[in-house]
């Protein structure tokens, strides 16, 4: 019988705190009941809501900070304030401990990326850590990176990005050779910025197992032409909430048409199941989370606003990259990644 996965969860992260939290943990729970829960934050706020939840309560272990870090703190506030002993460091403190296989916060994005970043540190001396997001596509599920880790990137870290969003899809996916394309503003090799075509040479020549299909224009990231792609933090930043505010306005186009007159509401009664099942695909709550790549450790990042069923998605993702030895398995990418290149020299 195998041990159970350990869950480590900011409770005090997001706009919302502990109810969606823990709410979103129990969710979760119903469906991956392997689970056990490390919850940190404060105790007398968490116990009566968990008690709420009986059988996540018989899961669940409550490790109580006095500090927990404001959405709107800088990450230097943050670090200063909450280093050491707010509830997000606790939490991602018990996975470099080996107390849990994997972090899940809500809370501020760039604090959990810098006391991530410090306190479990990079592997095979990436420069940068990216975060990976999941993307509904016409064909399948895809994978964006980097969604705003970091305003711009060079050519090593773009491949650096590469490599470890092919080492997500292949854990995810159980793809051997995963598709990866380069986000640009054209697909022509002449157009692009130098960094970004200089990252397309590198891809092209390498003898690593992925496929590499070139560059892709934005209008390409719901097709599913790739499995994977890659960006800068900014432009990928800018591109997921685009789609999610997309998605919210074609919705209420929906509605609005929908619920014009009678005969749209009897049309729309007459196609309720399309209509529900169009919803479910366009719920971003069934994508939420965000993965820290490049870390010795897995942390996940759910979106601050969400509810409880968009942070049992982000539970669930955690859950499956960390069955999946995903870091494990990007740590031996990278570095045999590196040595087909030649040496590390190869990263200016």
């Amino acid at each position: 019988m195998n041990a159970p996965l350990k869950i480590s969860l900011d409770a005090m992260g997001g706009d919302n705190g502990p109810e969606t939290v823990i709410g979103g943990a129990d969710r979760s729970l119903t469906r991956r009941p392997d689970t056990e829960y490390l919850l940190f934050g404060d105790e007398p706020t968490i116990a009566p809501i968990l008690a709420r939840y009986p059988a996540l309560e018989k899961k669940s272990t409550i490790y109580h900070t006095d500090v927990s870090v404001k959405m709107d703190e800088k990450p230097s506030q943050a670090l200063r304030r909450g280093r050491r002993n707010s509830s997000m460091w606790k939490a991602i403190e018990a996975v470099k401990k080996g107390e849990a296989d994997v972090c899940i916060s809500a809370g501020n994005t760039g604090a959990l990326m810098a006391m991530a970043k410090l306190c479990l540190r990079t592997v095979a001396d990436v420069d940068r850590p990216a975060i990976a997001a999941m993307w509904p596509t016409i064909r399948r599920e895809g994978i964006v990176l980097d969604v705003g880790a970091n305003v711009g990137a060079d050519a090593n870290q773009l491949v650096d990005y590469a490599v470890m969003g092919a080492a997500m899809a292949r854990a995810l996916f159980s793809k051997s050779r995963p598709v990866i394309g380069l986000l640009n503003v054209g697909v022509e090799e002449i157009k692009g910025l130098d960094e970004i075509k200089k990252a397309a040479s590198i891809l092209r020549e390498s003898e690593f197992p992925f496929d590499y299909h070139g560059f892709v224009e934005g209008d390409d990231l719901g097709k599913g032409l790739v499995d994977v792609v890659v960006t800068e933090g900014f432009s990928g930043n800018i591109a997921l909430k685009t789609a999610e505010g997309t998605a919210k306005q074609v919705g209420v186009y929906l509605k609005d048409a929908m619920t014009r007159s009678w005969m749209t509401k009897l049309g729309a009664i007459i196609a309720s199941s399309g209509f529900q099942a169009l919803k479910r695909k366009m719920d971003p709550r069934g994508m939420n989370g965000g993965v820290f790549l490049g870390l010795n450790g897995l942390v996940i990042k759910s979106h601050g606003g969400t509810d409880a069923k968009g942070f049992a998605s982000a539970i669930d993702l955690g859950y499956d990259m960390a069955s999946n030895g995903l870091v494990q398995r990007l740590s031996a990418d990278i570095l045999e990644f590196r040595q087909s290149l030649g040496t590390d020299e190869n990263k200016e």
